[in-house]
C-alpha cells in the first residue's frame, strides 16, 4: 500500500503547479526523486539524503522531519540538527504547512516560505520549501528565491513603461493590486506623479500611496526621494544607488534604482546588490 501511495504522490508532484521557473522545477524534481527513493528504501534512505551525492543539486537538498518535528535527515547546513526538534527554527507559515501535511492525505504537495542561511553566500535569505508526507515522515526540498539581475530589471522597467503608455489607469491599478504581472523575483515598481511629487503606485507597499517622495529616506536617514527628483528634472531616464529593505530576504541591502519618465509620471524599479 505504501508503494502505491508513493507512486501516486510522485504523479501528483509532476502535475503540481506550473514549471514557471527552472529553480522551482529543479526543486520539485529533486523532491520527486527523494519520494520515489524513500518509497523503496524506507528510513534507510536517510543516509543517502544526508551525504553529498545524488540528492544534492547545487543549493537544493533534501531534509526529512517526523510527526514530532524531529529532523531525521538533511543534506544541507541543518545536518547538525539531526535528532533535534527543528520546528521552532521555522517561521509560523512553515510550521503550519508541516502540520497540514502531516494531517492531510499522502501525495499532497505543499509549499511555504521561510528564511535560512544560504551556505553558498553566507547570507540568511528567503527560501521556498516544497514538501509532502509519506507515512509519518515529511520529505522536503527548498530553493532560495532568486535575485533579479540588472538586465532583468531593465526589461521589467521597459515592460512597465510600455504598459503605462498603453493603458495608464489600468496599469497603475494593477501595480497597486500587487498583480503578478508587475512583481518578479525581488523586483517591484514604484511610480511618482511629477506634478505633485507623490506616489501614485507602489508594487510592494500601498501605504506609500499619496506620500511625498521628497520625504523618503533610507533606513540610515540618507535622503532618497529628494535627490532622485532633483536629478530627474534634467533627464528622461537615469539611475540612483541607495540602501533599502529587500522584500524577499527581509534585509536592508544595497539597491540600484532604474528611473524613466513617461508623460507626468516617473516610473522606477530597482535591483538589489546584496547586504554588505
Amino acid at each position: 500500500m505504501r508503494l502505491i501511495a508513493c507512486l501516486c504522490s510522485a504523479l501528483l508532484l509532476l502535475s503540481y503547479g506550473s514549471a514557471k521557473a527552472d529553480e522551482q522545477q529543479r526543486a520539485r524534481q529533486l523532491l520527486q526523486r527523494a519520494v520515489e527513493y524513500y518509497c523503496v528504501q524506507g528510513d534507510i534512505a536517510f543516509a543517502a539524503f544526508s551525504r553529498q551525492g545524488e540528492f544534492i543539486d547545487n543549493e537544493h537538498y533534501v531534509f526529512v522531519v517526523d510527526t514530532n518535528g524531529t529532523l531525521l535527515a538533511s543534506g544541507g547546513t541543518s545536518a547538525t540538527w539531526i535528532g533535534r526538534d527543528v520546528t521552532q527554527a521555522f517561521e509560523p507559515e512553515v510550521r503550519a504547512g508541516f502540520r497540514k501535511a502531516l494531517s492531510g492525505d499522502e501525495g499532497q504537495v505543499l509549499s511555504a516560505e521561510y528564511r535560512w542561511m544560504n551556505a553558498q553566500d553566507g547570507r540568511v535569505e528567503r527560501k521556498r520549501v516544497f514538501f509532502q508526507r509519506v507515512g509519518d515522515r515529511v520529505l522536503a526540498v527548498g530553493m532560495y528565491l532568486p535575485r533579479a539581475t540588472a538586465d532583468q530589471a531593465k526589461a521589467f522597467l521597459n515592460r512597465a513603461v510600455e504598459a503605462i503608455e498603453l493603458e495608464p489607469e489600468a496599469t497603475l491599478q494593477a501595480i497597486n493590486n500587487l498583480s503578478a504581472r508587475f512583481n518578479e523575483d525581488d523586483l517591484y515598481l514604484f511610480i511618482i506623479d511629477l506634478r505633485n511629487g507623490r506616489y501614485v503606485a507602489h508594487g510592494y507597499n500601498r501605504r506609500w500611496l499619496g506620500v511625498e517622495f521628497t520625504t523618503i529616506k533610507d533606513p540610515e536617514g540618507k535622503p532618497v526621494g529628494a535627490p532622485i527628483l532633483e536629478m530627474m528634472k534634467s533627464r528622461s531616464e537615469g539611475g540612483y544607488g541607495y540602501r533599502w529593505r529587500n522584500p524577499v530576504t527581509g534585509k536592508v541591502e544595497d539597491k540600484y534604482a532604474l528611473l524613466r519618465k513617461t508623460g507626468h509620471l516617473l516610473v522606477a524599479t530597482g535591483y538589489y546588490l546584496g547586504s554588505q
